[in-house]
């Protein structure tokens, strides 16, 4: 069976699947969830209720970094894989000191004893390290992209735009370069189509290998 990924477009953890589904050039039925009204087949097969969220079989991955590994421990035709055991520490504080940086900047009014502005600066020196770091090389560990560009990316993209002249202005050069090149590549421009929401009765729609 076709395997079955839940998803939400402007959910970073979704689009960082979507993107390591597409490059593994691995079809899955796209099911495009609105958190507000959540369909009871998302809700019956995720654990956390949270996308995204993979259906492969038997199977349910309910981690969007372990979706990316599920997809490329198939097929890995960018070679995404390959790279330093450092990557996974990137991504480790991408996905902990730095989002929850980024919410308490983004959602202030959710958590009144931050201050949004200091969260913005803890931010911004997880920012200003991977700045430091493209420095170096087109993308994190080199010429070409790794795992930890296309699941770190998303989140990036996420605070740059709330708000977009800020960041501009703050952010350095070569962390803009690739935040820019990500934005008009043709990679981003096809995970982040725009899909209706999945009703039980609709034809299915595919992503991926179409």
């Amino acid at each position: 069976m076709t395997p079955i990924l839940y998803s939400f477009r402007r959910c970073p953890y979704a689009m960082r699947a979507r993107l390591g589904i597409a490059s593994a050039g691995i079809k899955v039925e796209l099911r495009e969830v609105v958190l507000r009204d959540k369909p009871q087949a998302f809700l019956d097969t995720s654990p956390s209720g949270t996308v995204p969220c993979l259906q492969a079989g038997k199977d349910v991955i309910d981690e969007s970094l372990d979706v990316m590994i599920w997809a490329l421990g198939k097929s890995d035709p960018e070679g995404l894989l390959d790279m330093p055991e450092s990557g996974f520490a990137l991504i480790s504080e991408n996905d902990g000191p730095f989002k929850q940086a980024l919410d308490r900047t983004k959602y202030g009014t959710r958590y009144p004893a931050c201050d949004p502005e200091e969260q913005r600066r803890t931010a911004m020196g997880f920012l200003n390290a991977l700045d430091t770091q493209l420095a170096k090389s087109a993308w994190l560990f080199g010429d070409r992209p790794t795992l930890a560009d296309l699941a770190i990316l998303p989140f990036v993209r996420q605070f740059a735009f709330i708000d977009k002249p800020r960041f501009d202005a703050e952010a350095g050069p070569d962390l803009q370069r690739w935040l820019e090149a990500f934005l008009v590549s043709d990679r981003f421009t096809a995970v982040m189509t725009r899909y209706a929401q999945w009703h039980e009765t609709d034809t299915p729609t595919f992503f991926g290998a179409v």
